[in-house]
């Protein structure tokens, strides 16, 4: 990697892959790096952001988080490129519908690994880590039942609406990514102190943390675009892609569903993320439920037999003592290891430590996984 000097025909990096392409990195005025193609087709930065105290300091930190999310041993781009053959098509969609740069499909990258039902230790959930005033505001559904942070077509029709109302302030792409992050509040008192118009004029003056949100978005769009020529694939997809929705106007277990289809109970689990003690709450409105495309037809021939047991698998959430129960029991998810996973691998994945997945799981050993095992990650 090698910084330029912020001329047009000398984007401030280029990234040399392992094919010998060299990939140019710049700034159009508005939208932060990602036209990644030949640097001679870039615009760029203007001369005097390579001078700037903090240029050295946002060079090396783009450099390293490409590294991070090129470097096979971590594991983990392979298995978001999995996931985003799930999730991807639904995020392009809502924002080509917007009107919005497709390259913001990388936000959920670095926001949660594609992790419909990541949790950080702030309390921010979902593909688009929505803290819940943020999520209510966008009006998304947070409640003991539901939580619509966790329901990928919800959360990013939110997640474009927000992106739009910051871009609306700054007519800026690199600090309406910031303000994202960080919030409005921190990135006007950067604005104030610095008297910048970028991501790149501000850096000094941001929180720390956030210092290395456009780098790592850089990083993940990077990898995400030239992934093969660093010798990684795609883990397989362990989402059904093919999928369809149905309309629920009744109170519905998940367990209803899957002992009348055979389908699985984690598949369904997978697909509607957002109903948290796997109850569908349609009593007052109606709900989607997404559904592999092939239990479409099923499902609606064997509705009435679903309806019908619902006393049986409803029963015990009539007393509120089992909701909270069942409501700490689903707190959080389960893993099934697979070949090649480190249980350091599965513990970046969910932002959580090797020692909390030892003691969730009763491990004394961090070196001895199975293929097949189930792993229990709490939430947070």
């Amino acid at each position: 990697t090698t910084a330029g000097t912020g001329t047009e025909a000398d984007p401030w990096a280029v990234i040399t892959n392992p094919e010998g392409e060299k990939i140019g990195f710049g700034y159009d005025g508005t939208f932060p790096v990602l036209s990644i193609v030949d640097p001679d087709l870039m615009m760029s930065v203007p001369e005097k952001l390579t001078a700037y105290q903090g240029f050295d300091a946002l060079f090396h930190s783009t450099e390293g988080y490409i590294n991070r999310y090129t470097n096979s041993r971590y594991g983990t781009i392979s298995r978001i490129l999995g996931m985003s053959q799930y999730y991807f098509p639904i995020i392009e969609e809502e924002l080509l519908r917007e009107g919005l740069p497709v390259e913001l499909r990388a936000l959920p990258i670095i926001e949660s690994a594609l992790s419909p039902t990541a949790v950080s230790p702030m309390g921010a959930v979902g593909l688009w880590q929505f803290m819940p005033t943020t999520g209510k505001s966008y009006g998304l559904e947070i409640n003991s039942l539901v939580d619509e942070r966790r329901d990928p077509y919800r959360a990013t029709q939110a997640a474009c609406r927000y992106l739009k109302d910051l871009f609306a302030i700054y007519n800026d792409w690199s600090l309406a990514i910031t303000a994202y992050n960080c919030g409005p509040g921190n990135v006007n008192k950067a604005i104030a102190r610095s008297g910048g118009k970028n991501f790149w004029e501000i850096y000094d003056y941001l929180p720390r943390e956030t210092r290395g949100y456009v780098p790592a978005f850089i990083g993940a769009s990077y990898a995400y675009a030239y992934h093969r020529q660093h010798g990684i694939e795609p883990t397989e997809a362990p989402i059904p892609l093919s999928v369809d929705t149905v309309r629920i106007n009744k109170l519905m277990h998940l367990g209803q569903i899957s002992s009348t289809i055979d389908l699985p109970i984690e598949t369904l689990r997978q697909l509607n993320p957002q109903y948290k003690l796997d109850i569908i709450p349609a009593t007052t409105k109606p709900y989607t439920l997404v559904l592999p495309q092939r239990y479409v037809m099923q499902y609606i021939a064997h509705e009435p037999e679903i309806q019908a047991k619902d006393s049986m698998y409803l029963k015990e959430y009539i007393n509120p003592a089992n909701i909270d129960k069942k409501r700490q029991e689903r707190s959080g998810s389960v893993y099934v290891v697979k070949k090649g996973d480190t249980l350091g691998a599965i513990a970046r994945r969910y932002r959580v430590t090797t020692a909390q997945i030892m003691r969730w799981n009763k491990l004394k050993s961090a070196h001895k996984l199975r293929i097949g095992q189930r792993l229990r990650i709490e939430g947070r």
